[in-house]
């Protein structure tokens, strides 16, 4: 094997890592709790200590050494403010997963190479551990082994959204609902003639979806409360009915905290023996769920509306400005960027890869666009 293939999976192993510390060290910035931040300020320099592991092996086989810096950037920066610990903790975790996947791969593939290989397979059970231990740092979401088994029928659990989630979303709907309208009016209208009434169709279709989207949003939001009082009367009948069940739970809980058998066995003791005390702790500890955390629905509404009008106000743009074909394609044109940048923004949500999930909703738009166009051509109204 060329030593320019082991140099460059040995750089991307390095991009990984450096990234990996970076995002660490914000996370250990945004902490209060000094056990929290000391972990992650750990996790930071264990990540720094793989990067230049890999550094010095580049070095070795005569590949040049990178020097980037392991201090966030300015975005990734905004990118933790915005998103807060919790989603911060879920992009990591799949970043870990993808990093153990991806040196597996490596380490496979660079089987001929004795210490390269050795090098990945280490570092990616020192992954794994990271991954573990991130797992143990979340919210409780998908508890493992028995007490999985416990919660497997408790189907009506929930979790609640945020408004940044809202508002990207928003602008998805916004975008893909009017560039449908504006596509389709234009083919109906045609190229010369038909501007002012694609205008007042897309406007007419932006301000529907902002408003239904307000309104949906809103009611959301005032449901929430509705839900946490059903999902704590459901605990609290579980708790009437199964005491030492729930109790158990809960000490199972306390174990993947980190607790020993006897800490956490003690510990759910305590808190039993006063029952408003265990069912508020059962509805945080199991289901995460607390009356502070509840959304105001009246910033969902404003953040779903607003962002859906914004949406839909992209695609009517260049008719403000242009007529005929000019208008088209400038709206084609910016309906498309749009797209992109709304399904790249949408991976700091799912985790998934911005370029991949931009491509996505351009071909996504390009596919509504192309049919809605179509469709307007059949029924032609010049």
């Amino acid at each position: 094997m060329k030593d320019h293939k082991v140099v460059a999976a040995l750089r991307a192993a390095w991009e990984r890592e450096i990234e990996a510390a970076r995002l660490y060290r914000l996370l250990s910035e945004q902490q209060e709790d000094e056990r929290r931040r000391n972990i992650f300020l750990r996790l930071a320099e264990a990540e720094e200590g793989h990067a230049r592991e890999f550094a010095d092996r580049i070095a070795a086989l005569g590949g040049t050494v990178p020097h980037n810096g392991t201090e966030p950037t300015a975005a990734q920066r905004l990118m933790a403010h915005t998103l807060g610990t919790d989603a911060m903790l879920r992009r990591l975790e799949a970043e870990e997963e993808r990093n153990i996947a991806q040196f597996d791969r490596h380490a496979q593939a660079l089987a001929a190479d004795a210490q390269s290989h050795a090098l990945f397979i280490r570092i990616e059970n020192e992954e794994k551990q990271h991954a573990a231990l991130i797992h143990s740092l979340k919210a409780p979401e998908e508890p493992r082994t028995r007490l999985e088994a416990m919660l497997k029928g408790e189907k009506w659990h929930v979790s609640t959204g945020s408004w940044i989630g809202d508002a990207i979303y928003g602008i998805n709907d916004g975008l893909g609902a009017v560039f449908g309208v504006i596509s389709g009016m234009a083919g109906a209208a045609g190229a010369a003639g038909g501007d002012r009434i694609v205008l007042v169709s897309g406007m007419v279709a932006m301000l529907a979806s902002a408003l239904s989207m307000g309104a949906s949003a809103y009611m959301a939001g005032k449901s929430e409360r509705e839900v946490y009082s059903a999902e704590i009367a459901r605990e609290r009948a579980e708790i009437e009915q199964s005491p030492a069940h729930e109790k158990e739970e809960l000490g199972l809980l306390y174990q993947l905290k980190g607790f020993s058998a006897e800490e956490a066995q003690m510990m759910a003791d305590r808190i039993a023996s006063n029952p408003e005390q265990f069912l508020k702790t059962m509805a945080q500890e199991e289901l995460g769920l607390s009356e502070r955390h509840f959304p105001n629905p009246w910033i969902g509404a404003a953040s779903a509306a607003l962002s859906t009008a914004v949406g839909g106000l992209l695609p009517v743009l260049p008719f403000f400005f242009l007529g005929g074909a000019a208008a088209i394609i400038a709206a084609a044109v910016v309906g498309m960027a749009a797209h992109f940048v709304v399904g790249a923004a949408k991976s700091l949500i799912t985790a998934r890869s911005w370029w991949a999930s931009g491509l996505e909703m351009t071909i996504i738009g390009l596919i509504t666009g192309g049919v809605t166009y179509a469709l307007g051509k059949l029924f032609h109204i010049g």
